[in-house]
């Protein structure tokens, strides 16, 4: 269930990145640690601001609706 919900937020930001030529893709989430791996994929991989979108688009958004989660990394 949880994932599925984490899958849902991940599809509910991919239109922003899609529209800047990139996307991400699910690593990994660790419920217990409540940590969540990405992979920015396409020009987001090559960003130099992607950590800025990371922490304050993609976390941010993914801890509003999963309270649970403590982090989430790029890998």
């Amino acid at each position: 269930m949880s994932l599925d919900k984490l899958n849902k937020i991940l599809d509910k930001i991919r239109p922003a990145l899609e529209r800047d030529g990139g996307d991400l893709e699910l690593v990994k989430y660790d419920k217990k640690k409540g940590i969540v791996d990405i992979r920015f994929q396409g020009a987001c991989a090559h960003c130099p601001i992607s950590d800025v979108t990371l922490k304050n688009m993609i976390e941010q958004e993914i801890i509003q609706e999963m309270p649970n989660i403590k982090e989430v990394r790029a890998v």
